[in-house]
């Protein structure tokens, strides 16, 4: 893999991640702590998003395997979760399709705590984030494209965490509105992301529906037998 295909599935994971879609919530959960702690809050957000995909680099082959599913599977029904996400995103939808339900995000309000859960996991590291890594880390299943895509998630972690450091700031900013004009734009290009992984589990799986005819084997063409 070149540098160029590093690069798309960079903008696939952060696409996905999309950091600001959890700026909302985590300005209403944190709205009274002190400083400092919202800092650490989003520290700890970080480490949870960043935690969550490189693992889901590392073993998720395993697991998978583990209970008998083929990655190319995965690669239509994760497509197929990743493009209801993204029609979600397109509407506006700022839970991104129930990335969260109502219930968590009651029972978050009563959390002490809710840097790992709800904010890292699910809203930011959830399912559709999970899949693409897997996806995307079977591409090229060598220690050195590992490596690359850990090292990806460590830069995702950071943006993560720089986002929400100043989340209060970007709230203000852009508002209701810019939040949903970036959501948008991260929907579109999800939408792209889940078509393409869909279309390749699809073409793995039937290789025949994209051979083209040899023409010189075509029956038209062959001459009968004497």
């Amino acid at each position: 893999m070149n540098h160029a295909d590093y690069a798309q599935i960079f903008v696939s994971l952060i696409a996905i991640v999309n950091p600001v879609m959890g700026v909302p919530m985590f300005v209403s959960l944190t709205n009274q702590m002190p400083s400092n702690e919202r800092h650490r809050a989003a520290r700890s957000t970080a480490i949870t998003v960043t935690a969550v995909l490189g693992i889901s680099i590392v073993a998720g082959d395993t697991i998978l395997g583990f209970f008998g599913i083929n990655v190319m599977d995965f690669s239509i029904a994760g497509g197929i979760l990743i493009l209801l996400m993204a029609i979600n995103m397109l509407n506006a939808r700022t839970d991104a399709g129930a990335r969260i339900s109502a219930d968590e995000r009651l029972e978050a309000s009563h959390r002490s705590s809710v840097a790992i859960v709800p904010i890292g996991i699910p809203l930011l590291a959830g399912p559709g984030a999970i899949s693409t890594a897997i996806i995307v880390a079977d591409n090229a299943p060598t220690l050195q494209h590992r490596g690359i895509l850990l090292g990806l998630c460590v830069v995702i972690g950071l943006l993560t965490y720089l986002t929400l450091r100043v989340s209060r700031g970007l709230s203000r900013l852009f508002g209701i509105t810019g939040m949903n004009i970036f959501n948008r734009i991260m929907g579109l290009l999800l939408a792209a992301v889940a078509v393409s992984f869909i279309v390749g589990g699809i073409q793995h799986l039937f290789p025949g529906l994209t051979e083209r005819p040899n023409s010189q084997s075509s029956p038209a063409m062959s001459v009968a037998p004497q």
